[in-house]
C-alpha cells in the first residue's frame, strides 16, 4: 500500500491558519472564535461546547419534555455569574420563587417576571428586551413558535451580548432552528441528561450526565432512574456552585 508522506511543515501550517483565521476550524474539531461566552457552571459541559460556555448574544435552545422541571437548575450558575443584570423570565410555566434566586448576596439574581397570556404578547417583549440590551439573560418558554420568529429573535439577539434561550417541548427536535446550540434536557434522579443535538463544529451523540447533591424540587414522575451508579461526589458541577441547588419555580 503506497503511503501519503505529509510536508513536514503541514502541521505548523495549520497552525498558523488557525491562528491567523480565528473562525475556522476543523470539521473534527469544536467551534473556536472570538465569541464572548459565560461559564455554565458545570465543567463536564463547558468541555462540551464551543469557546468552553454558553455564547452571548445567540439563540440557544433548550428542550425538554416537562416545563419547570429542570432547566433552571441547569441555568442557575450561569445566572448568578452576569454581575448582577436583570434576568427575565417570559411566560415561565409556574411563578418563580424569588427566594431562591436571592439565597446569597453575592451572587443574587435580579428578576423581571413577564407573564403575558398572549403568544404575540410575549414575542414583542422578547423583542423589546434584546433590542434595549439590558438584561443579562432572556429566557424564553414557548410551546409553539415558528421558525421565522426564531430567526428574527437570533437576529436580535446578536446585536446584544445577552443570554438568551428559548424553552420549548422535547418535540421541537424535528423542526428546523436557526438556534447555534440546541440541547435535550432530561432530569434525572441524581442530576440531569444532556444530549447536544446541536452546536457548531463536530457533533456528539453521547449523552452528557451532570450530577448535583439533591433535587428536592424534582417530581418522582417526571425522575427516571440512572443506568449506571452515582459517584460519590458529584461530577460536572463547579465547586463554588455543589451547594447551591434549591427549588426555583
Amino acid at each position: 500500500m503506497t503511503q501519503l508522506h505529509l510536508p513536514a511543515d503541514r502541521t505548523h501550517e495549520q497552525h498558523r491558519l488557525e491562528n491567523r483565521y480565528p473562525g475556522i476550524w476543523r470539521a473534527s474539531q469544536l467551534a473556536h472564535d472570538m465569541a464572548a461566552t459565560i461559564h455554565t457552571g458545570y465543567i463536564a459541559l463547558n468541555q462540551e461546547l464551543p469557546n468552553a460556555g454558553w455564547p452571548l448574544g445567540q439563540l440557544i435552545e433548550i428542550l425538554i419534555a416537562q416545563f419547570g422541571t429542570a432547566e433552571l437548575n441547569l441555568l442557575m450558575p450561569a445566572l448568578k455569574r452576569l454581575d448582577h443584570r436583570p434576568v427575565a423570565l417570559l411566560a415561565p410555566p409556574h411563578i418563580p420563587f424569588a427566594s431562591a434566586y436571592q439565597q446569597d448576596a453575592a451572587e443574587a439574581v435580579s428578576l423581571l417576571w413577564i407573564a403575558g397570556t398572549k403568544h404575540s404578547d410575549h414575542l414583542w417583549s422578547a423583542e423589546q428586551i434584546l433590542k434595549n440590551g439590558s438584561c443579562g439573560a432572556l429566557l424564553l418558554w414557548q410551546k409553539q413558535i415558528k421558525t421565522e420568529v426564531l430567526r428574527r429573535l437570533h437576529l436580535l439577539a446578536q446585536k446584544s451580548q445577552t443570554l438568551f434561550f428559548v424553552i420549548r417541548p422535547m418535540q421541537a427536535a424535528q423542526s428546523p432552528s436557526p438556534a447555534v446550540l440546541r440541547i435535550a434536557l432530561t432530569p434525572k434522579a441524581s442530576g440531569m441528561q444532556i444530549n447536544i443535538l446541536k452546536r457548531r463544529g463536530a457533533s456528539n451523540e453521547a449523552p452528557l450526565f451532570l450530577y448535583t447533591n439533591d433535587h428536592p424540587y424534582l417530581s418522582s414522575r417526571v425522575i427516571e432512574p440512572l443506568r449506571q451508579s452515582v459517584p460519590d461526589s458529584p461530577l460536572g458541577l463547579s465547586r463554588q456552585d455543589q451547594q447551591k441547588q434549591t427549588s426555583i419555580f
